[in-house]
């Protein structure tokens, strides 16, 4: 036998075991990579989550306790961008600041979808729009998810980008934005009786978040802790929502997280309005998070019914 023949021991081993961690590295592998997408708001990646199923990974820039309005421009959110197929805006100007994290992540193949294409859009400004008028959006109020039935509209927009950035798995995408559409058929029969004896009750909210969600149940929305959107309340302001509080006979007060609680808690002490501390966005970007979020809502509000204080 010639000495070129003789493999040694330690040689042996080497390959072996080269071999071994490339086949472990093979039966791990992903049998397909996972489509990637970023979400302005919690309620769109939580609807990306449902139609996407398996075969996505979706995060969310804000969080269901932070203003939407307003986002600081992190590094960080331009690295994660950078890796995903699909950002997800809520549009209508709510998140402007979306843009800079997407030009930062120089992703040069992200997909941008606007989740309000195709809403009927509540509150557009007739008139000419200024500072003076506080943060009102030129094209509307943006909260439109808080509408049960615009999730439907964000579920196709997000469906139609899915199948654009993976074709292969169309199929799985229009199948579960069509279980999505029957789940809403479902949740909403029962939403709508449950606050169906809140129907026609006059409120009061913080900011104009809830102006979809009272569209939506049949709420009366009498007057604003803000005198402009953005604008903090000043103590003649509050006077009037006192007085407004007990003509209209509004019983409930509905705030984001994320303002001060001194003025509603005035309200409180001057009429007994009922004050509920409801996020505008979901807490679970998971595929039940957006669904939730209404369950949640929803038995917190008719909580009043049985119990409630009056004004």
């Amino acid at each position: 036998m010639k000495i070129s023949q003789i493999k040694s021991p330690k040689s042996i081993f080497t390959k072996t075991a080269i071999s071994v961690v490339a086949l472990t590295a093979f039966l791990f592998l992903p049998a397909s990579a996972k489509i990637k997408l970023a979400a302005s708001i919690p309620d769109l990646a939580s609807i990306a989550a449902y139609v996407g199923g398996d075969e996505v990974e979706v995060f969310s820039i804000s969080k269901a306790n932070s203003n939407p309005h307003f986002v600081e421009v992190l590094p960080s959110y331009m690295i994660k961008v950078s890796r995903v197929a699909v950002f997800l805006k809520a549009g209508l100007a709510l998140d402007q600041w979306a843009d800079a994290i997407i030009e930062g992540s120089r992703n040069q193949n992200i997909q941008v979808v606007d989740c309000s294409a195709g809403v009927d859009v509540l509150e557009k400004p007739t008139g000419k729009v200024d500072a003076s008028l506080g943060d009102v959006h030129p094209q509307g109020n943006p909260h439109y998810w808080l509408d049960p039935a615009n999730g439907l509209i964000i579920a196709e927009n997000v469906r139609a980008a899915l199948d654009k950035a993976d074709p292969a798995h169309a199929a799985l995408f229009d199948g579960n934005a069509k279980r999505f559409t029957e789940e809403y058929a479902k949740r909403i029969a029962n939403w709508k009786n449950k606050m169906a004896p809140l129907n026609g009750s006059a409120i009061i909210t913080y900011h104009s978040s809830w102006v979809y969600f009272a569209h939506a149940f049949g709420l009366k929305i009498v007057g604003y802790v803000e005198p402009f959107p953005g604008i903090p309340p000043t103590a003649k302001h509050l006077q009037e929502l006192v007085e407004k509080i007990k003509t209209e006979k509004a019983g409930m007060l509905i705030q984001e997280p994320y303002y001060a609680g001194s003025d509603p808690d005035f309200l409180n002490r001057q009429t007994g309005i009922k004050v509920f501390r409801l996020t505008p966005a979901c807490e679970s970007t998971g595929a039940d998070g957006y669904f939730k979020h209404f369950d949640d809502m929803i038995g917190a509000l008719t909580g009043v019914v049985t119990g409630g204080a009056k004004p």
